[in-house]
């Protein structure tokens, strides 16, 4: 089952997307829907709220007086802590109930307006977010909505910005022009990104990249793979003892393919081969890659370790799992600073890529040409992190 969060700010039009995902076949649930489906009248929710903050809060037929609530709440810390200690696990089990009602190879939508300011996008295997200038919101609200125009600033102010969403995005969706523009670009999303992703997961497919192909450096990498390591965590939970964007994506200013180098850090690689953890994993799109067990140790013998990749044909990621204190889990992260520290042996990193992609005709040719630069590579990062006194970060 495919999880696609989707959100916007207020005014974004996120509902148009939503119905247009759902015309296209998605299984929709809509927070705001779930959130008032709790409190109807007979529900132990709305009796929950009835005897915390009185019956002012109700309507004469039964139903919650929402302004009602909202004056009780509104500039109250406390109140508010103990309406959402009484709504939020309601939500959250009708929510989980809606989910898992769908079928295995359903594309289930989560349109969630917070989903950004509760930090949830590691919780989904995509997250769109619907964008529009705060200006094109501002006039929606007042001209759609008819809300007063310092009610709907302080909407917007109250909510995340641009930049946090931009962070949280696997997909940056425009909305400012034409409805007919953003339900053509919802399609399209749907054909070319959206169904593609459930297939490989459901076949449990890993998207690769098989030719060496250099891109310039992509200052969202590092955000892409903070997402990427969140969904990692939401899949294996405290089996992961460490997690860090590794390889040459995680080196500001290098030239790299485009694929997202992650570590997982473990205590035994016992619990990597638990079922948990490869169910997990596989059922987050990152599916074990069965075969490779090891690399090649710089010091000359052998660093296990396990692989997995990732459903996601629009981002390739390689995740490599490793013993904590090992020596393959060492050297990720010291090769990793060190480039980022010294920008000769950066610099001399990049005209070796450059030099062999020219020359490869497939990424696997291309790693194992770079192997006799990486031996040597070891043992000067070593002498680099004599120098400076690196060490690896304790977990």
């Amino acid at each position: 089952m495919l999880r696609v969060g989707l959100t916007g700010g207020i005014g974004s039009g996120k509902s148009t997307v939503a119905g247009v995902l759902a015309s296209l076949g998605a299984t929709l649930v809509d927070a705001d829907v779930v959130a008032r489906e709790v409190v109807e009248p007979g529900t132990p929710a709305l009796a929950e709220i009835a005897e915390r903050f009185g019956p002012g809060v109700l309507a004469p037929d039964g139903t919650l007086d929402r302004p009602a609530l909202g004056r009780v709440v509104f500039g109250d810390p406390a109140a508010l802590r103990d309406l959402e200690g009484i709504t939020h696990p309601a939500i959250w089990r009708r929510t989980a109930e809606l989910v898992a009602a769908a079928p295995a190879d359903a594309v289930v939508v989560h349109d969630m307006p917070l989903l950004v300011e509760k930090g949830m996008a590691g919780e989904y295997h995509l997250v769109v977010v619907v964008a529009a200038s705060e200006e094109v919101r501002l006039r929606r609200l007042v001209d759609q909505r008819e809300m007063a125009e310092t009610d709907a600033r302080a909407r917007i102010a109250a909510q995340a910005d641009d930049d946090a969403r931009r962070a949280a995005a696997d997909v940056w969706l425009p909305n400012e022009g034409p409805v007919d523009a953003v339900r053509m670009a919802v399609r399209r999303l749907w054909h070319t990104r959206i169904e593609p992703v459930e297939d490989h997961l459901r076949h449990a497919v890993r998207s690769r990249l098989t030719t060496p192909v250099l891109s310039h450096p992509d200052p969202t990498w590092p955000a892409q793979a903070e997402r990427l390591l969140a969904r990692v965590r939401h899949a294996v939970g405290d089996a992961a003892v460490t997690l860090d964007h590794v390889g040459s994506t995680a080196v500001p200013g290098v030239l790299a393919k485009d694929v997202i180098d992650l570590q997982v850090g473990v205590r035994s690689l016992s619990d990597a081969d638990a079922r948990s953890f490869v169910d997990g994993m596989r059922a987050m799109g990152f599916p074990r890659v069965e075969g490779v067990r090891q690399d090649e140790g710089r010091d000359g013998t052998v660093w296990a370790k396990r692989f997995h990749g990732s459903c996601d044909p629009a981002r390739v990621a390689h995740v490599h799992v490793r013993e904590v204190g090992s020596p393959g889990w060492e050297f990720a992260l010291l090769f990793r600073d060190w480039l980022r520290d010294d920008a000769a042996e950066r610099d001399g990193y990049v005209a070796m890529k450059t030099a062999l992609a020219s020359r490869m005709a497939t990424s696997d040719e291309y790693a194992q040409a770079k192997e006799p630069w990486f031996g040597d590579a070891w043992r000067r990062s070593r002498a680099w992190a004599a120098r400076t006194g690196w060490h690896p970060p304790v977990p």
